[in-house]
């Protein structure tokens, strides 16, 4: 019988493992920082990021100041790399929390020694590069960057990044572009005597498919982590170097179970109607919990080792679905929304091609109030 109305069950051994899988391949010479924001992909940013550090991670990547502060608060001692967040009230926060800041625009740097020589300490950074991403980063020319790091006398350059755009597809030469723009930077940069030890442009798709050029010294794996490779669209890619396994499997219970007669509408709007007389299920779960709206009438999930078609609208905090042609369902009951039972899968790239998103929306898409249980905790 179900505990409670939604949950997730996550293996941090397969997280482990999958950080393993990404280790063997990039070789002991390419540090690997696991990225951990949203909450590690709602996997839960703590748990993950204690067993991560318990396998050998020395750096971790967060999105903002806040998510750094939690994991330091919560006894995470490793570096921690703040990638989207320079934000003035949050400055502090990164030396009061030995957190180290992405930096995305020239005049941050100065911004940057200044509040470090206020605390009279050394206190490093990255410098992010704006490659053809069109996003986060800076354009400067060589010229400028060399003029603003020059001006340095407490914030020291730790590492250049860049992110690519298109890694995951082999049709286009935009990562190539890019990587080529990223390493004439930094060639122009090492001729003036500037040689930061972290030089950063992969993620798990330039990991997994062996773009090794792009590894250098470091690489910030994240879907990988939890065991997810981003299927490549278009062009010819090789084969992928890594092997990872989903970490995650989500389950609702079931709440009601009912016979309808055929013609009867199922849901808000009356969209699906019954063809024949059928069984439904409700389960405790909808898009509040993070059942992508679009599933209406066309996702599904596993219910007794079968799958069940969800049928009419995914409501706030309820899903219907077909289990006319399952082994009898009854309240109570568990249901699986993502992973495998009797011999079947769903997992979150599947769903996401359902309902015409990306697998990271799905796994991000998880609400808070959805219960999270650690199967088998390493720490």
């Amino acid at each position: 019988m179900a505990a409670f109305r939604s949950w997730v069950e996550i293996s941090l051994k397969q997280i482990a493992a999958n950080y393993q899988a990404i280790r063997d391949v990039v070789g002991p010479g390419v540090e690997v920082m696991p990225v951990v924001k949203a909450d590690a992909y709602r996997h839960g940013a703590i748990e993950v990021s204690h067993t991560l550090a318990s396998v050998g991670a020395r750096w971790l990547a967060v999105s903002n100041v806040e998510e750094g502060v939690i994991l330091r608060e919560n006894g995470i001692t490793a570096r921690i790399l703040v990638m989207a967040d320079f934000l003035p009230d949050e400055r502090a926060g990164l030396l009061d929390y030995n957190l180290t800041p992405v930096i995305h625009a020239l005049p941050d740097i100065a911004e940057w020694d200044r509040l470090a020589a206020k605390k009279g300490i050394s206190a490093p950074y990255h410098l992010k590069i704006d490659s053809g991403m069109g996003r986060l980063g800076t354009r400067a020319p060589a010229s400028e960057i060399l003029e603003a790091i020059g001006a340095e006398n407490h914030a020291k350059l730790e590492g250049l990044m860049t992110h690519l755009a298109s890694s995951a597809n082999y049709a286009t030469s935009q990562t190539e572009e890019q990587m080529r723009t990223f390493e004439t930077l930094c060639a122009r940069l090492a001729q003036s005597g500037v040689h930061p030890p972290f030089l950063h442009l992969a993620s798990s798709t330039p990991v997994a498919y062996g773009r090794r050029d792009a590894w250098k010294r470091m690489v910030r794996p994240g879907h990988a982590i939890y065991g997810y490779i981003s299927p490549v669209a278009k062009g010819t890619a090789p084969a992928p170097l890594i092997q990872v396994r989903p970490a995650l499997a989500w389950k609702a219970a079931v709440l009601a179970v009912k016979d309808l007669p055929a013609g009867a509408l199922v849901g808000y709007g009356g969209i699906y109607r019954a063809p024949q007389p059928m069984r439904i299920a409700v389960l405790a779960a909808g898009y509040a919990d993070g059942i992508p709206h679009r599933l209406s009438n066309k996702g599904r999930v596993i219910a007794k080792g079968q799958f069940a078609p969800i049928i009419g609208a995914v409501s706030m905090d309820l899903t219907t679905i077909d289990v006319t042609n399952c082994s009898p369902v009854e309240v109570g009951d568990s249901v699986t929304l993502l992973g495998s039972e009797g011999g079947i899968s769903i997992d979150a790239q599947q769903m996401a091609r359902v309902a015409g998103t990306i697998s990271y929306s799905v796994l991000c898409g998880i609400h808070a109030r959805v219960k999270r249980i650690y199967v088998d905790p390493l720490v």
